[in-house]
């Protein structure tokens, strides 16, 4: 029973590509997808190790959340984040995943995408997760066209009701977009007469990891995406 219990769990892993069996011997090596993974998590720990000390910075001079999020197929997930100070505060989890055209960091993520890949990603119907959701195409390439000229996306209450975030793009060395650096909070302290400073910050913060990466202001900026 054990025999065929490991022989299911093998073939499954198999199927997935996780692991690969050789013809000629039956031995098992890793496959190609468990690779791929791997290769996702040591890009995920560099942006991460280079993030954590500007994510902080970010959260304590802003006094709001502070997240670092790469895109997942049509979701953004949270690779890092650091809490607001206050004591009552949207809080978010690593781990977490959003649907990316309903936020600040899946926007600009989205937007610097090649657009036949972007359109893959946005599949309708969109959800409507709150009454600002942007669901139309057509209106979310404008925005994104728009994001991809000033540096930095916002998301007014379009992922929930109340909510505010901004969020600016974190590159390689190589200029690619790789993450997106944010801040958020309740509308009554990211308001418009603050989003200024908030934009600001977020710049700052992403200019900053970018390096850490080995980026430089003065080499040409792609708009390529690495594929997670």
């Amino acid at each position: 029973m054990k025999n065929a219990t490991a022989y299911r769990l093998l073939s499954a892993l198999e199927n997935e590509g996780l692991l690969m069996r050789d013809a000629r011997t039956g031995a098992y090596r890793l496959g190609p997808e468990i690779i791929a993974l791997g290769g996702r998590a040591l890009r995920s720990n560099d942006l991460r190790s280079a993030g954590y000390s500007t994510l902080e910075w970010l959260a304590s001079t802003a006094g709001e959340a502070a997240t670092l999020e790469i895109l997942v197929d049509d979701q953004v997930l949270i690779l890092e984040e650091i809490p607001a100070s206050h004591l009552v505060a949207p809080w978010q989890t690593i781990g977490t995943r959003h649907p990316a055209h309903a936020t600040s960091t899946g926007k600009l993520l989205l937007a610097f995408l090649p657009a036949q890949e972007r359109m893959a990603r946005l599949r309708p119907p969109l959800p409507r997760l709150a009454q600002k959701t942007i669901t139309d195409l057509e209106q979310l390439e404008h925005q994104m066209a728009l994001i991809r000229t000033q540096g930095y996306a916002t998301a007014i209450e379009e992922l929930e009701d109340g909510y505010v975030a901004v969020s600016a793009p974190v590159r390689n060395h190589d200029g690619e977009v790789v993450a997106a650096v944010s801040i958020g909070g309740p509308i009554t302290r990211l308001n418009t007469n603050r989003l200024p400073e908030c934009i600001a910050l977020v710049q700052q913060a992403g200019r900053r990891i970018s390096e850490r990466l080995g980026f430089r202001e003065h080499q040409p900026e792609s708009v390529q995406h690495i594929s997670r």
